[in-house]
């Protein structure tokens, strides 16, 4: 069967992805802050720390995937890609921010997305310690939390001199890549470093205006496109297209703050 957007179920899809979300703040949350926490280095040189926390909840979700969901395909950054029948693809990253989370701070999260041929349309950004939750899908944002349900939406800003910019790493990518973001910082309000996933969680609850990044995989932005998405914003790569890949993304409040982004990023690099 060809699965298209409208005949997607969208409420089993969500009791799925939360049930994993719950899954997964159990696998994590005993080793956060954890003194005897003993994270591996993915890299010869350089730092990309893994912990048992990211193996855990990514293969605890996968378990509910293989009960709940055994038609789907599977895209995680701990277990890779598996094939399905279905046409649907469930996108996780168990903690995005394992940099954040062997350091201490909340601003990492569990990523959960299912995505069809067209892109991702149901986007889940959970940080077990604060006990939020964020979901976007169909035109619906919502954030559960320590205060509570409310509906999300993002703001208004319309002017780079108004705007509240995010990215995680400083040098932002390469050094032709980071000179683009400055060129953009530059001209914003407030620039603010290292937030990780949680940072498009706030773009979509309305408290920020930019995301600029790169580097990035599939996995790391497709939640957070479609939450975004769903509370009002705009996410695209550098050149404007779908960043459903990954790569360089840019995500914005709205269309018109988006644009002015997207042309001084263009200007620098062209």
């Amino acid at each position: 069967m060809t699965h298209t957007r409208h005949s997607h179920d969208i409420a089993a899809l969500d009791a799925t992805a939360r049930h994993m979300a719950d899954a997964a703040r159990a696998a994590i949350l005993p080793y956060f802050r954890a003194r005897d926490l003993t994270p591996d280095n993915k890299l010869d040189e350089g730092y990309d720390p893994v912990t048992e926390a990211d193996r855990g909840a990514e293969r605890a979700m996968r378990a509910i995937l293989s009960k709940e969901r055994r038609n789907d395909a599977i895209l995680g950054e701990e277990y890779g890609a598996s094939a399905g029948s279905s046409g649907l693809t469930w996108v996780l990253d168990p903690i995005d921010g394992t940099r954040a989370f062997v350091s201490g701070t909340p601003t990492w999260g569990v990523l959960i997305a299912v995505s069809d041929a067209e892109g991702p349309f149901y986007g889940l950004i959970d940080q077990p310690y604060i006990g939020e939750r964020f979901v976007g899908c169909a035109g619906k944002a919502e954030l559960t939390g320590p205060a509570g349900v409310r509906s999300l939406s993002t703001r208004a800003t319309s002017e780079l001199s108004e705007a509240i910019v995010f990215t995680t790493f400083p040098e932002v990518g390469t050094p032709q890549e980071g000179a683009a973001f400055r060129a953009v910082a530059e001209q914003a309000k407030l620039t603010r470093y290292g937030m990780d996933c949680y940072a498009y969680a706030l773009l979509a609850a309305g408290q920020i205006d930019l995301v600029i990044e790169a580097g990035l995989q599939a996995y790391d932005i497709q939640a957070p496109i479609a939450l975004i998405e769903a509370a009002g914003g705009v996410v695209t790569n550098w050149e404007g297209a779908a960043a459903h890949d990954g790569g360089r993304a840019l995500a914005a409040a709205n269309a018109e703050i988006h644009a002015k982004a997207l042309a001084v990023l263009q200007d620098t690099l062209a």
